[in-house]
């Protein structure tokens, strides 16, 4: 069994015995081809790991706080998918130059008050990025969670999540690309 293989059958274990704030039960995983649509509405591919979790496990329902957003489809109540979101948080940014949102950034969790965790797709290790709107300035709303989506599972496997910890003295380290992913030119 590979390294993600048991990474994967971890996940599978703690989402069948754990349930988020606000869901009753675990929800059946996508087939491939709503992860085809997903993608496609997307105009990128999902991380394999990512992607994996979708297929596997669940269609959202699982992980920190109020678990892992549905992909494509909004559930009966609550919160809107993660495609949805995306694509709504990018038309939002058209909109206010002041609040762009990258390309590549999908939102996966909502942790409440407008943040989000969110995986970049376009990063060869899906950094897991926290989106914490409440500075009021987006160039102080976007930190580095994990460093892969990969450590981002096993914080929430292991319960050493900031989320879990809530170490008051920490100090997550800024999203240094942001700037350059939203194309935002600073004046000099």
């Amino acid at each position: 069994m590979t390294e993600i293989e048991q990474l994967l059958a971890r996940v599978d274990a703690k989402a069948r015995n754990t349930r988020p704030w606000g869901w009753t039960s675990l929800p059946e995983p996508v087939d491939t081809a709503t992860l085809a649509r997903a993608e496609a509405t997307l105009g990128f591919r999902l991380p394999p790991l990512l992607a994996e979790l979708y297929l596997q496990t669940g269609d959202g329902g699982f992980g920190p706080e109020y678990g892992l957003l549905p992909l494509l489809d909004n559930p009966p109540a609550g919160e809107p998918a993660a495609v949805v979101q995306y694509i709504a948080n990018r038309e939002s940014g058209r909109k206010d130059p002041d609040w762009p949102w990258p390309e590549g950034v999908l939102p996966i969790s909502h942790w409440g008050c407008a943040m989000y965790a969110c995986v970049d797709c376009r990063s060869p290790r899906a950094a897991v990025l926290l989106f914490e709107p409440n500075a009021h300035d987006a160039d102080h709303a976007w930190y580095v969670d994990a460093p892969s989506l990969e450590d981002w599972l096993r914080n929430w496997i292991e319960g050493t999540g900031w989320y879990d910890e809530m170490d008051e003295e920490l100090e997550m380290v800024p999203w240094a690309e942001f700037r350059i992913r939203t194309g935002i030119v600073q004046a000099s």
